[in-house]
């Protein structure tokens, strides 16, 4: 009881967060990456950021997981086994690249302001141990649901979720390259770039909606919620920098995250 107290609450204030972080981004852009500013605290390297934050995605799974009755169900077992999919890039190989890139390119490493990436530990904390409780031991695989339409909204999420990881690695490999030795800003091209200025937050946009449609309950809808409340507003200021670096040179009919949209 005391455990299904602690969830709900943390459901909860993961669907309060959304609203709150779509606010704040609108006057306060994280600083990191191509708007970083100093007076955030000491910082690190990207590739070190990007392990230390998305780490909780791994081994706080891997510690809850085996706990829940739904540990052996196969429908549980496929779930989150997509979760994991994403994250082991995430966490393990998109950080090696980074590493990778930087030396390959002899360009200075950006910093990235620990402060930040304290807070998205701590949000990492709470949304996996929503996602991984919810999988393996909450949801209802052996009476609840049909199914036809476990399976049925399973593999139409999972068609979304591997389409917009594909169109996010990419991305982020187009991204990575990018910069020469001088360690400038270019403009990036080919695929869903020539849609959107921030094609690789399009696809983890279509990623998280997958999930939402595999899992169909509320921890779902508050990460994807959460996803758009971050990555839309960041979008919109990657955008705008962009064009205001590169004014003409700059396609013009780019929108910044939602093709055709926004």
């Amino acid at each position: 009881m005391e455990d299904e107290n602690l969830f709900n609450t943390s459901l909860q204030i993961h669907l309060i967060l959304s609203p709150i972080t779509l606010l704040a981004l609108l006057f306060i852009q994280a600083p990191y990456g191509k708007h970083y500013r100093g007076g955030w605290g000491p910082t690190i390297s990207p590739s070190h950021a990007w392990f230390l934050m998305e780490s909780p995605t791994l081994w706080l799974t891997l510690l809850i997981y085996p706990f829940g009755r739904n540990f052996s169900n196969p429908k549980s077992i496929a779930l989150i086994s997509v979760f994991l999919f994403h994250y082991i890039h995430r966490t393990l190989i998109y950080p090696i690249r980074l590493t990778k890139s930087r030396k390959n390119q002899n360009s200075k490493k950006p910093s990235f302001p620990i402060s930040v990436v304290l807070m998205a530990f701590v949000y990492n904390l709470l949304n996996v141990y929503l996602q991984s409780r919810w999988v393996s031991h909450y949801a209802d695989f052996n009476g609840g649901e049909n199914d036809w339409w476990f399976w049925g909204r399973f593999w139409v999420g999972l068609v979304v979720f591997i389409s917009g990881f594909a169109v996010n690695v990419k991305s982020d490999l187009v991204l990575v390259s990018l910069k020469g030795d001088d360690g400038g800003y270019k403009v990036p091209k080919g695929g869903m770039f020539e849609f959107v200025s921030c094609a690789n937050y399009f696809g983890e946009i279509m990623e998280w909606f997958g999930w939402m449609v595999m899992i169909w309950s509320w921890v779902g809808v508050a990460f994807f919620l959460y996803t758009c409340s971050n990555l839309i507003p960041r979008a919109g200021a990657n955008h705008r920098w962009y064009l205001e670096k590169f004014r003409d040179e700059y396609p013009k009919k780019r929108k910044a995250v939602i093709p055709f949209v926004y």
